[in-house]
């Protein structure tokens, strides 16, 4: 059924800008991150503790986290990819983190340089110490309805790894269509086979890329099967450095106008997402490419 509710998770910030080849200036990350919380997002994806030579975008992490504004009310994660990243995070004073992992073996690899269980075994000191720290911890299960190396993916591998994630202490996953091939029944066959597994679909979100344009028909697809919480980038930016074609995450701005408009409840406000959508676009010297970031609201 679907929810009446949805909680919007914000990951403009770092996702949307990771891969743009212009480097964002810290004020105007600042000013962006400000901006989303003025729409009302609750949750926004602050940037990644990576190595500046891996993501030259995220070289200014250590120091926008100490310049944030952190609202009360709002959720700022970050992704950490390794031991120094959580002590990066540590003294930041950081109570939000991002693991992120992926249901095929080609694609960890790719992404920071280890295997599934690798990636896990290393996951494990990290998650350990979140948690004993009360920090909330989201995963990633990228590729987890194609993979740019290894083709189709089956819904098994998807649970293998987020029943794996749950042990570890994750309090949500993040499925990831990570480039952009999923249909409706693509949607429906991986949450059916978490839910079967006893995954509740409260922990479950969707991280949708939009590059083949089907990106709301998933969302309303997810909805059915109970998910209530959908990744998107004020603006459509985005898309993983590490696969080939995956450009654009679904914009905030087109997914606040679907739900809004069927009467779903997400607490933003469409103007003010539009806005920033504006700002980010004019910083990055590009225009906005959403729909809604094209035609605006309705009425």
């Amino acid at each position: 059924m679907t929810r009446p509710e949805v909680r919007i998770y914000e990951v403009g910030p770092r996702d949307g800008l990771q891969a743009e080849a212009t480097v964002v200036p810290i004020d105007a990350k600042l000013a962006f991150i400000g901006m989303l919380a003025d729409a009302g997002l609750r949750e926004i994806e602050a940037t990644s503790l990576v190595s500046p030579s891996v993501i030259p975008q995220m070289a200014d992490a250590d120091e926008l986290l100490r310049q944030l504004e952190r609202r009360p009310g709002v959720r700022y994660p970050v992704l950490i990819p390794n031991a120094r990243g959580l002590e990066r995070a540590i003294a930041a004073d950081v109570d939000a983190i991002c693991l992120i992992t992926a249901a095929t073996d080609s694609y960890v690899q790719h992404n920071i340089g280890m295997s599934i269980d690798e990636s896990l075994a290393a996951f494990e000191p990290i998650a350990a110490e979140a948690r004993s720290r009360g920090w909330w911890i989201r995963a990633y299960v990228s590729t987890a309805f194609g993979c740019p190396y290894d083709g189709e993916v089956d819904e098994r591998a998807v649970v293998a790894v987020a029943e794996r994630l749950l042990r570890l202490g994750a309090d949500e996953l993040s499925i990831s269509d990570t480039v952009g091939v999923a249909a409706p029944s693509d949607v429906r066959r991986v949450v059916g086979a978490l839910v079967a597994a006893g995954i509740g679909s409260d922990v479950i979100a969707l991280h949708l890329h939009d590059t083949r344009g089907s990106a709301l028909a998933n969302v309303m697809a997810a909805m059915e099967l109970g998910v209530g919480c959908f990744d998107a980038s004020t603006g459509g930016t985005g898309g993983s450095p590490y696969a080939p074609g995956s450009a654009g995450n679904l914009a905030t701005e087109d997914l606040v106008y679907l739900l809004q408009r069927d009467g779903v409840r997400t607490g933003v406000d469409l103007d003010g997402v539009l806005a920033a959508a504006r700002f980010i676009a004019g910083e990055l010297g590009s225009e906005v490419t959403s729909k809604v970031g094209r035609a605006g609201g309705w009425p």
